[in-house]
């Protein structure tokens, strides 16, 4: 029993999954779940009160509560959504815990090896990858069969969800690199003419104007 976030923050969280029931009056109860969330403290939370309104219990559930209980209510209501809370919790905490061996794994592996990885992951193939990084694909396919064997994964797949796990990790390692080739067009690339193109001045407009590669004309204009 905790009587003010200042006490329950002083005290030494429980390992195992866990919860926290709240049991204070009116806007009280959500200024303490909005001051847990500040702290960063994800424990799933059981509002229990006897002054409530819709307002407030839509408030609260909306903030991530797992249930808002009311007086009176039934003893198994209460114990139901500890059950549930608990169960959210034990799920977080393994989510948190894949994350962080993902994370250590990834940090194994050679600037190259994440660059494939962020490629591969993106569902280029070897050639392609060999294409964006400047490697040859043999080389491609060794730093492939590296990073399958660092980050555990038994198939693309597996790599794939490792990818999502490590989220804007991986993405912020990617968009660093500086060893990929960009397929960007300069912004004026479109409105240039080839150089290796002869131009006439229109009949209509005056204009100079490029034949198309598909017209007869091109095909004896390009030289």
């Amino acid at each position: 029993m905790f009587g003010s976030l200042t006490e329950f923050l002083a005290s030494e969280l429980p390992d195992p999954a866990s919860c926290l029931a709240i049991r204070r009056p009116g806007m009280g109860a959500l200024d303490f779940q909005a001051e847990l969330a500040r702290a960063n403290i994800n424990v799933p939370i059981i509002f229990i009160t006897g002054y409530a309104d819709i307002p407030m219990a839509v408030r609260a559930m909306k903030a991530g509560a797992v249930d808002f209980l009311t007086k009176p209510f039934r003893e198994q209501d209460l114990l139901d959504a500890v059950a549930t809370a608990i169960a959210r919790d034990r799920m977080r905490r393994e989510s948190e815990r894949m994350a962080s061996e993902m994370r250590a794994r990834f940090e194994t592996l050679s600037g190259r090896e994440r660059e494939v990885m962020a490629l591969v992951t993106r569902g280029l193939m070897n050639k392609q990858v060999a294409a964006k990084t400047g490697l040859a694909e043999a080389t491609v396919k060794m730093h492939r069969g590296q990073v399958m064997r660092k980050m555990g994964a038994k198939s693309v797949v597996d790599l794939v969800k490792m990818a999502e796990i490590l989220g804007d990790r991986i993405d912020s390692d990617f968009c660093r690199s500086p060893n990929i080739q960009s397929e960007r067009r300069p912004a004026n690339a479109a409105s240039r003419t080839p150089s290796s193109v002869r131009t006439w001045p229109s009949k209509v407009t005056g204009k100079m104007i490029a034949p198309t590669r598909e017209s007869p004309e091109s095909r004896t204009r390009f030289f």
